[in-house]
């Protein structure tokens, strides 16, 4: 839509609402109030519209919502493969200076699967050493 192609009107409206108006344009992203005001009256139009059709706001809260999923999934992954790093780096490194028996590996096995149960899975440095000095 072209600037040559709009109509100009008289508009009555209360002072409050003008006052909203100016508030709330450049939040908007608007250039203008005139701006603001045209992306208002679209949004209503098509909420008036949506009462026909249900498939109106529907595409723009699935894609919404699926963008938002995306990104958690790709900080999550990116967040997992950093920790899965480090766990490596710290696992190699205590079997490098430790001589552990199969016996002794299950049994460690056992009581941090039981101790990740226990606490949700936030795991404290400071209990563990405690741990391991009692």
């Amino acid at each position: 839509m072209s600037f040559e192609n709009k109509v100009k009107f008289a508009l009555w409206a209360y002072p409050e609402t003008l006052k909203d108006v100016e508030v709330h344009y450049k939040n908007d992203n608007c250039k203008s109030q005139s701006e603001f005001i045209e992306k208002a009256i679209k949004f209503y139009i098509g909420y008036l519209d949506e009462e026909k059709s249900v498939n109106y706001i529907s595409p723009m809260i699935t894609e919404t919502v699926k963008a938002t999923i995306k990104g958690t999934e790709q900080r999550l992954a990116r967040l997992l493969f950093k920790v899965a790093v480090e766990l490596g780096k710290l696992s190699h490194m205590t079997a490098a200076i430790n001589d552990v028996d199969d016996e002794t590996l299950k049994s460690l096995h056992a009581m941090c699967v039981n101790e990740v149960r226990k606490i949700n899975g936030i795991i404290d440095y400071e209990d563990a050493v405690e741990y391991q000095k009692d």
